[in-house]
C-alpha cells in the first residue's frame, strides 16, 4: 500500500542491509500492528523488506502527528538502540509488511565491527536530520497549500499506480502535514474543480503537474504557519 516515504537517501544499501540482519528470518506483521510504542524501551531494530511502517507522534491528549513513512531497506528503532533511550515515536504496519529484526546488543555490536555499516548508519542518519529540517522549513515558511502541492508531487513521483493513481487519505494527508483536514479539503477541491487532479476514495491523481508546481512556489505566509 504506497504511503508518502522516507527521505531519499534514508536506506541502506541492498548488501549492507542483507549484512545487518543476516541469519535471520523475515516476520510477517499485518496491516495495524504496532512494532513498538512511543516511550517503549529500545529492545529491537527493525529492517523493512516489504510494506511500509508509519512513524507517528502522539501527544499526551492523544493527538497524532505522522512524522515518517518508512519503506524497504530503511531502518526503525535504530535511535533508541544507539543512545539507549526510549522510542521517540510510534511505529505501524500501513498494509502487510515483512520486516527483519535484531535485538539491542546484536545491531551495536554488527555496527561496531563493521566499518562500511558504521559509516552508511552515519549516512542514513544525516538523512534523517536532512529530511527533518526540511519539513520543518516547509512547516515555517510555506504555505499549507505549497506544502500539500510538494507532498503530493513527490508521492506522485515515487508512488503512484502505473494509472497514476496516488492511495491516501485527506485524513492522512493531513497528518502528514500537520495541517487540519478541511484545509487539505478545501485546497484538493479547488484543484479537482480547477482539473488540476481527481479525487476518489482514498485516491488522489495528478492531471496537470506543472499547474500544481506553480503552487510550490508561492510566497512564505507574512504571519508564520497555517493550519
Amino acid at each position: 500500500m504506497p504511503r508518502p516515504a522516507a527521505p531519499r537517501g534514508g536506506q541502506l544499501p541492498a548488501e549492507l542491509f542483507d549484512l545487518l540482519f543476516a541469519g535471520h528470518a523475515p516476520e510477517q506483521w499485518a496491516d495495524g500492528e504496532t512494532l513498538f510504542m512511543q516511550d517503549d524501551p529500545p529492545d529491537r531494530v527493525f529492517g523493512i523488506v516489504k510494506g511500509a511502517v508509519e512513524i507517528s507522534l502522539y501527544s499526551p491528549d492523544g493527538r497524532k502527528i505522522v512524522a515518517n513513512m518508512e519503506t524497504p531497506h530503511s531502518l526503525v528503532g535504530e535511535i533508541g538502540a544507539l543512545d539507549g533511550g526510549t522510542r521517540t515515536a510510534t511505529a505501524t504496519c500501513v498494509g502487510k509488511c515483512e520486516v527483519y529484526s535484531i535485538s539491542h546488543a546484536q545491531f551495536v555490536d554488527r555496527v561496531t565491527r563493521t566499518p562500511a555499516l558504521s559509516r552508511a548508519i552515519i549516512g542514513l542518519l544525516c538523512a534523517r536530520i536532512r529530511w527533518i529540517s526540511g519539513e520543518f522549513g516547509d512547516q515555517v515558511m510555506l504555505k499549507v497549500d505549497a506544502r500539500l502541492a510538494k507532498r503530493l508531487l513527490f508521492m506522485a513521483s515515487a508512488f503512484a499506480a502505473d494509472d497514476g493513481w496516488i492511495e491516501i487519505s485527506q485524513s492522512e494527508l493531513a497528518d502528514f502535514l500537520g495541517a487540519t483536514r478541511e484545509s487539505v479539503n478545501k485546497n484538493l477541491k479547488q484543484w479537482r474543480e480547477a482539473r488540476i487532479l481527481d479525487i476518489r476514495r482514498n485516491g488522489i491523481r495528478i492531471l496537470d503537474e506543472e499547474r500544481l508546481r506553480a503552487h510550490v512556489a508561492l510566497q512564505p505566509p507574512a504571519g508564520g504557519p497555517q493550519r
